[in-house]
């Protein structure tokens, strides 16, 4: 019988549909559960991170928004032996932009916010551009990009003017990711009208590598934003100028807005530095300078047919009885301010140019120059010992003869037989050619010998001649001494260069030369030792180690590291160190010959080749040996030198290309010791002298709890009235 077909459907149906719906039901209990254990967990968590660790995550939460910026303490003081400020600090506008807040800036707002600044502070948009990359990212250029915290702002701009600073300011919505605020820069208050410029040194921004080296050693004492020393006592003595940043921290927004401060550890003031210098005397010193060259640029040479090219020049004045420097100048110099809030490259490129004869050569410390006629005391002092005797008479001949070549006397003079002491007041060469010559043929016959004895090469190294003196400035050169040993490795070292042009055909003075060298220009000859003894030939000196020797004559052998800082004192007035002269030595010359040059010396400004600028000055008061120079350069004009110096000061003047010794830079020398002295007429202190009591203070300022500082006179007077 046949069976419907719904039938079997509702059969089958009924069988196959309880099992499904079981499993139905039970997927749905599974989901609820898992979805009820989600929640669980969810808010388990949640209880766990706002009750229970609810602390410690705000506390990380608020970590992420606190930046922490450095603050620049201000710089230390620079100042003379009176407390006179010599350098000190100013305020200044400074316009900064906060990187991470112009990164959040699309690029077309970036561009309208570097278009508007650049037009504000009038400074090149790609320059601003360039100076908010950080050094080593895409792009960046070493010297112009940023080296510090990727979280401080970048200074774009120094030393604006108030105006413009007040009206980014107020215009802060047209400014956004800019800063404006007030930090300390150097500044000159130029005491007397003092320059001081290559004694002071300058600032400059620190490089990466310097900062990349700072780090490697663990020096927190400089960051990104630092300046540092560059130049001068701002080099030598930065790590006490510098002090220590100190570093804020400050809550910012989602947008790196400041919304408050979040704490502050303090940084610690640069120390003051108290020299040695003494501003009134800085000053005449300087005034003396320059009147001296402007004036030989109009004096007339009768050797070159034109005036005087007097292209620079140096002064030391020395305190004789322990090396300190009272004084010291050079020229050309510098404005110091230029490099304050950055320097163009204009000014840059002129300070190091030769046509504007090198600005920044300390001629001074880094000048080096042919002694001249003031090389003849060192000379005597070293005849005196070897040989020779006050009583030796020589001929001061118009002329010497020394193998093919005669040796002239100054303008061709001749004053007979004369002993030492008149030789070095009229500086008779014909006299001292022959004190040369003398010993060459004693022990420097043979011309390659390196080693032959030479008393006078040996006495100049007694003098600290051919090395540094050891002055606290940095870059000092070391001078030479032309002996045999120096010529000898000067041709091995240009023998190949001078070969070269010795084939070739001419007979111009440079291809004479070149044959001449090329085949014996290691031979020291009888012509190189009459030379040497004059202070010619290849020989080169700095003015502070002439003024450092003479010193050394004046205190009876004493040689000392010329200082020129005195002590270090913290910002809370307490002395930290005290830098005292340090003696490196003694001349090893008899006290006896030192007396004999000194009183011979004497009698230079009496009766010798000064006399005719010291009329009228109170020599029977103020004692002044001198000794005068008149150094010949090849291819170029005399250069002019006096030195000159009593029982306290050594006064030294040179000027290149600027003619005789006491015709160019006598007046100069004459007005530094009247103004050391007092000297009007014939009296002595008829006027204020430039140092109380015509004497160097033994003692320090006083750094007084309220800022002032006192000199150390006024110190003492105050204390004796109590």
């Amino acid at each position: 019988m046949a069976i419907p077909t719904g039938a079997v459907l509702a059969r089958v149906g009924g069988r196959s549909g309880a099992p499904s719906s079981t499993r139905g039901r039970l997927r749905l209990v599974v989901v609820q559960a898992l979805v009820l254990s989600l929640f669980v967990t969810l808010f388990a968590r949640l209880w766990y991170m706002q009750v229970l660790g609810g602390e410690e995550y705000q506390a990380q939460a608020a970590e992420q928004s606190v930046r922490e910026l450095v603050v620049q303490p201000a710089r230390g003081l620079i100042v003379d032996d009176m407390g006179r400020p010599l350098v000190t600090n100013r305020a200044s506008w400074v316009v900064s932009v906060d990187r991470t807040m112009l990164h959040k800036m699309s690029d077309q707002e970036q561009r309208v916010l570097v278009g508007r600044l650049s037009r504000a502070v009038d400074v090149p948009a790609g320059k601003i551009r360039a100076r908010t990359l950080l050094c080593g990212e895409p792009g960046s250029v070493s010297g112009t990009c940023w080296n510090g915290s990727p979280y401080q702002p970048v200074p774009i701009a120094e030393d604006v003017r108030q105006g413009v600073a007040v009206a980014i300011m107020e215009q802060g919505e047209d400014f956004p990711a800019v800063i404006v605020d007030q930090q300390d820069v150097r500044a000159y208050p130029s005491p007397y009208g003092i320059n001081a410029a290559h004694l002071l040194g300058y600032l400059s921004p620190i490089t990466e590598e310097e900062l990349d080296e700072a780090k490697a050693e663990d020096d927190t004492s400089v960051h990104g934003a630092s300046v540092v020393g560059r130049a001068g006592l701002e080099k030598e003595y930065d790590k006490y100028l510098r002090g220590r940043p100190g570093y804020k921290r400050v809550t910012v927004d989602s947008m790196g807005r400041v919304l408050g401060d979040s704490g502050e550890v303090q940084g610690r003031e640069g120390d003051t530095l108290v020299t040695s210098v003494d501003a009134r005397v800085q000053a005449v010193v300087e005034q003396q300078l320059e009147q001296t060259i402007r004036t030989a640029r109009h004096n007339y040479d009768k050797v070159t047919h034109k005036n005087y090219v007097a292209d620079s020049g140096a002064v030391v004045v020395l305190d004789a009885k322990n090396g300190r420097v009272v004084a010291m100048a050079g020229a050309p110099t510098y404005d110091p301010k230029v490099w304050v809030g950055g320097i163009t490259q204009k000014q840059l490129k002129r300070l190091y140019s030769a046509k504007a004869d090198n600005p920044l050569l300390f001629r001074a410390t880094q000048g080096q120059f042919a002694p001249g006629s003031t090389w003849k005391p060192i000379m005597t002092t070293g005849a005196l010992d070897h040989g020779f005797s006050p009583s030796t008479r020589l001929d001061c001949s118009s002329g010497f003869q020394v193998g093919n070549r005669w040796f002239k006397n100054y303008e061709s003079a001749s004053y007979g037989m004369i002993g030492f002491d008149r030789a070095l007041q009229i500086s008779c060469d014909t006299f001292f050619y022959r004190v040369g010559f003398h010993y060459w043929q004693k022990y420097g016959t043979d011309e390659a010998d390196v080693h032959a004895k030479d008393p006078l090469v040996r006495t100049a190294k007694l003098y600290g001649f051919g090395k540094p003196t050891g002055v606290d400035l940095p870059g000092e050169a070391s001078g030479r001494i032309a002996d045999r040993a120096w010529k000898r490795e000067y041709w091995k070292a240009n023998k190949g260069y001078y070969c070269k042009i010795a084939k070739k055909p001419g007979n111009d003075f440079l291809h004479l030369f070149a044959r001449e060298f090329c085949a014996e220009g290691y031979a020291y000859r009888a012509g190189d030792a009459v030379n040497y003894v004059i202070g010619q030939g290849d020989t080169l000196v700095t003015p502070l180690q002439s003024a450092r020797a003479y010193a050394a004559l004046a205190n009876g052998g004493t040689l000392y590291e010329p200082r020129v800082a005195k002590a270090i004192v913290g910002p809370d007035g307490r002395v930290i160190r005290k830098i005292p002269p340090k003696e490196v030595g003694r001349v090893k010359v008899s006290r006896k010959t030192l007396h004999y040059v000194d009183q011979a010396l004497l009698g230079t400004a009496k009766t010798g080749t000064t006399a005719w600028k010291f009329i009228d000055f109170p020599l029977d008061q103020v004692h002044i040996r001198s000794k005068t120079g008149s150094a010949e350069v090849h291819g170029k004009q005399s250069t002019s030198w006096v030195a000159s110096y009593d029982k306290n000061y050594v006064v030294l003047m040179m000027v290149t290309q600027g003619g005789t010794g006491s015709g160019t830079s006598g007046p100069a020398v004459r007005k530094i010791w009247e103004s050391l002295y007092g000297v009007k007429g014939m009296d002595v202190r008829k006027h204020k002298a430039a140092l109380p009591d015509a004497k160097p203070p033994a003692g320090l300022p006083v750094f007084a709890k309220d800022g002032e500082i006192l000199p150390p006179v006024l110190h003492a007077e105050k204390r004796g009235r109590r």
